[in-house]
Formats: structure tokens, sequence, C-alpha cells
């Protein structure tokens, strides 16, 4: 039975790649009567399953997971796309008497229903705003991103350059007189949460991270990107952006050999988790657990609530 004055609190559950978050988070959910929201960029696409290592039937568990299969592989799915379909489902198992758990490595996607990100007081200029819009059809979301970090690094460095809503208001604001990183009312708390990661010795991450990666190969990595690309997927679609598919990518057009392609997964997957744990240690109240088996460190969370 969930205690009801923990009704409104959130459990996260995240963390660098490969460490074992789905089945963690899977097994507190099942504890706890709840469902699963993945915060995972790359679980929202359908059709990307191997290189996303999106969680098979036996790691979800029985439990209900959402976010995930949303998005088909021609969308640019934002930041603001994912608040806007996620917030929602928040809500409604809050209202359940139900403990969201909250469970990915995209600290962007996370805290985006954790704070209420304001846009700031600067006055709304339409053709401002049409015009970085237009810059971003054309040129694509990461040229309009360079702009800001250009004009406003500290905004930058917290929005996420697929998250154009956010990065066109902060150079709309820019261009009224001020910078957005000099309004001090950005972050409003939604809700109370308890979150953890399971901290993983580093060499050891890498090692599961390699073991991963061979793993995807062997079970059908190359043939799934082939497909994509009979569908008409191309190297500027955002979901082959993802680590492991731009690689495969690489080596199905002729710019690499397989093994090469491999390599590259494993040391930009070792470089992105590096970055995933930087992000997260600045999540205020985090908690590391010591790897164990799923059953086990679920109990240790969730003793909270029961």
């Amino acid at each position: 039975m969930v205690q009801e004055n923990s009704l409104s609190q959130l459990l996260i559950i995240c963390g660098p790649t490969a460490s074992g978050k789905s089945e963690l988070a899977a097994e507190c959910a099942k504890m706890l009567g709840s469902e699963v929201i993945s915060a995972d960029s790359m679980y929202i696409y359908k059709g990307l399953d191997i290189g996303t290592a999106k969680p098979v039937k036996e790691e979800m568990r029985g439990v209900t997971h959402h976010m995930i299969d949303v998005a088909d592989f021609f969308s640019s799915f934002t930041v603001s796309d994912y608040e806007r379909t996620a917030l929602p489902v928040v809500k409604s198992l809050i209202s359940r008497g139900k403990v969201p758990v909250i469970c990915g490595g995209t600290g962007f996607y996370i805290n985006s229903l954790l704070y209420d990100f304001s846009y700031g007081n600067g006055q709304c200029a339409p053709l401002v705003r049409e015009k970085y819009k237009s810059l971003a059809e054309i040129f694509g979301n990461e040229y309009v991103y360079g702009i800001l970090q250009r004009c406003d690094p500290e905004t930058a460095k917290k929005l996420h350059h697929n998250d154009v809503k956010r990065v066109i208001r902060a150079l709309e604001i820019f261009e009224n007189g001020i910078k957005k990183s000099d309004i001090t009312d950005e972050l409003i708390p939604r809700f109370s949460y308890s979150a953890y990661c399971i901290d993983y010795p580093r060499e050891k991450l890498y090692e599961r991270i390699d073991k991963r990666v061979d793993k995807m190969i062997a079970c059908g990595l190359v043939e799934e990107v082939k497909k994509l690309i009979e569908a008409g997927v191309t190297s500027k679609n955002q979901c082959m952006q993802g680590i492991g598919y731009k690689e495969t990518y690489a080596y199905l057009t002729g710019k690499c050999t397989l093994e090469e392609a491999a390599d590259a997964i494993k040391l930009n997957t070792r470089h992105y988790a590096k970055r995933q744990i930087t992000f997260f240690k600045k999540l205020p109240g985090l908690v590391f657990l010591q790897p164990d088996l799923p059953e086990i460190n679920a109990k240790r969370i969730v003793k909270q609530w029961i």
C-alpha cells in the first residue's frame, strides 16, 4: 500500500546507458503497483529496437510502459514534444494514487517533467520567431542552436539542440535586449522526487557497453538499419543521428568497415555515458546504488512508499 503523503512524489531511475536502469525501474513499478514512463530519446521511435536496446517483454516484468514507440522514424521529436506527451501520463498516475516511475538516460526529458521551465519575461516578437523557425527548417536545429550558443552560452547549456521551441524563445528574448540566462525565475519545481542511479565502476560500465554493442550486432543491428534505409530513412532524419544508427549507416553506405563501425559505436557510447554521468550528478538528491540484482535494489528503493 502506497503511503498517502507520498502520492505527489516521483521515482526517478536514471544514469548512463547499459547500467541496468530498465530492469530496476520495472521491478520498482511492479512492487509499487505502478507504471514506467520512459525518458529515453531513442525509445520513442517505432522500428528502432535493437540499436536502442529497448526493454523486451521479460525486462518489462508485466508492467505497463509509456513513451515507447510513440513516433515514426521520420519524425523530429523535441523535448517539448516529450513534455507535452509524458506530463499528462505522470499526472494521470498521481491522480490514481500511483507513484510514477520515470526511467531513462535523457536528462533533458527528465528535467522537462521535474521542472516548469519559464520562457522568460521578454516581449513576444513574432517576426523574430518566424525568422528562426525558417532557419531551423532550412539549415537544421543545430544551426539555430549554434546561434544561441554564441549569443547566450549559459542558456544553451541548459537546452537540447532539438528543443527548438525553447531555443527559438531564448533567441527571441535575446533580440529584445536581454539574455534569457539573466532571468532568474527559470526553474519551478512541479513535483517532489526520489532519484537513483546504479553506480558501476567506470571500467566495468565500459565493459558492459562493449558487450551490449557486440550483442546488438549479433542480434541484427545491421539488418534493422537496412530496413530503415529501405523505408526511406536517411542520415538527415533525427532517428538516424542516434549512436549505433549513424555508425551502422556509415558502414552500409560504404564509408567504413563493420569492424570500424562497431568500434565507433563502442567509443561514442562510452563518451555518451560519461556525459550522462556528469549531467545526472547535478540532479539534487541523487542517490547512488551499488550494482545488485534488480529485486534487491528495488526493495531498498520502494521501502519509503510501502
